[in-house]
């Protein structure tokens, strides 16, 4: 494939915000790599996006080096150079009481969550120095909940915490090189992830309501936009959420 075309990566591009962020790139001329553990779910993104020949689904596990490695190594084969990397995947654990979690779905959270984020980015670190021209764009998935936490949400809250830590100090370090790192912070988008808060999570209060949601093409559409600048330009942080969610309200 030529590389003459804006190459995106997009992890967690099976399904969500990651599906919709990799067609909204596609729509904007982007050439995408779509990862992710489900290569048939990959394959589907490719195949419903608007150009599918601009799309390689290569499926990666992100929290195992060597899968991540891989994912690079085949972006870089294929199209030459990488210009973003929207580092998306994510996972939650079960709404349960702190005490009652288990280690496993504690660690489960943070490999993906945590570990697979750095395990991205560091990989991106490396392709975007070694490149010519040297350079490029990381974009890291927050939340909501890496400003303010729901009840019952540890894993999700600590591991989301510590991206917006690991988006601030890439930031630093990737000055160097050329390459502008920076978090959006999604809230209540209409994915399979965010069902739940249509139809009633807890509140600070320990109430259950109905919570407004968004047009996960507007997170698409948000991506998009940062992806845009030129790199002496960086959107650092963006928030973007149904208009009616509790966040400035919540607790």
């Amino acid at each position: 494939m030529s590389d003459a075309t804006k190459v995106g990566i997009v992890t967690g591009a099976g399904s969500g915000v990651g599906c919709a962020t990799a067609h909204a790139l596609i729509d904007d001329g982007w050439s995408v790599v779509l990862a992710g553990r489900r290569l048939y779910a990959l394959e589907e993104t490719a195949s419903l996006s608007s150009v599918p020949e601009r799309a390689l689904a290569v499926s990666t596990d992100v929290s195992d080096p060597e899968s991540v490695a891989a994912l690079f190594a085949k972006t870089v084969e294929t199209f030459g150079h990488l210009d973003l990397l929207f580092n998306n995947a994510g996972k939650n654990a079960p709404g349960i009481l702190l005490e009652d979690l288990s280690y496993e779905q504690w660690k489960s959270v943070v490999d993906v969550n945590l570990t697979g984020s750095f395990l991205c980015l560091q990989a991106a670190f490396r392709t975007m120095k070694a490149q010519d021209p040297m350079g490029g764009r990381i974009i890291n998935n927050g939340s909501i909940s890496a400003h303010t936490p729901r009840p019952d949400s540890i894993p999700y809250t600590a591991t989301k915490h510590a991206v917006t830590g690991m988006t601030k100090t890439a930031s630093l370090d990737g000055r160097k090189y050329n390459i502008a790192v920076g978090q959006l912070d999604i809230g209540n988008a209409a994915t399979p992830m965010a069902d739940r808060m249509a139809k009633g999570v807890k509140q600070a209060d320990g109430e259950i309501r109905a919570e407004a949601m968004m047009d996960v093409n507007d997170v698409g559409r948000a991506v998009v936009h940062m992806a845009s600048y030129p790199l002496d330009t960086n959107i650092f942080s963006l928030t973007v959420m149904a208009s009616k969610m509790p966040f400035a309200g919540r607790g």
